[in-house]
């Protein structure tokens, strides 16, 4: 279902940003696990901000950002706000496979790999900062 805008074009998500410590790190992260493709980055020196656009197979773009003297809350599974970022990898045995991979590299899985009530095949692991991280089929 494509949904019009009063224009007459379709509305979508262009992207998602989150703040993080460590930058290069991070970038590092959604690279391997993801396969990631990274712009050059972006550096203001006036502020000190950097950011990278990070895209994905299918064009969906996260931007990962980077300020001098930013707030670091504890991130609760269950707050409010946004609770996760989730990846569809297309099989059941590559939801396994990256699972396994990233439980042994030493992130924890908080649930799965399972099928859910409604139906999704998918497991929940805390990834990069503390941020969730799912990934389904």
């Amino acid at each position: 279902m494509i949904v019009l805008n009063e224009n007459g074009g379709y509305m979508r998500i262009e992207h998602v940003a989150m703040y993080v410590n460590e930058l290069e790190k991070t970038k590092d992260f959604f690279v391997k696990y993801f396969h990631a493709i990274s712009n050059e980055g972006y550096h203001n020196e006036n502020t000190d901000f950097r950011s990278y656009f990070l895209s994905f197979d299918d064009g969906a773009r996260l931007e990962i950002m980077h300020k001098p003297d930013m707030v670091d809350s504890e991130k609760d599974l269950a707050r409010t706000g946004y609770a996760h970022i989730c990846f569809s990898l297309g099989s059941k045995e590559a939801v396994n496979e990256l699972t396994s991979r990233m439980k042994s590299d030493g992130y924890t899985v908080v649930s799965g790999p399972r099928t859910t009530g409604d139906g999704y095949y998918e497991s929940c692991i805390v990834g990069i900062e503390g941020n969730q991280i799912e990934i389904t089929v």
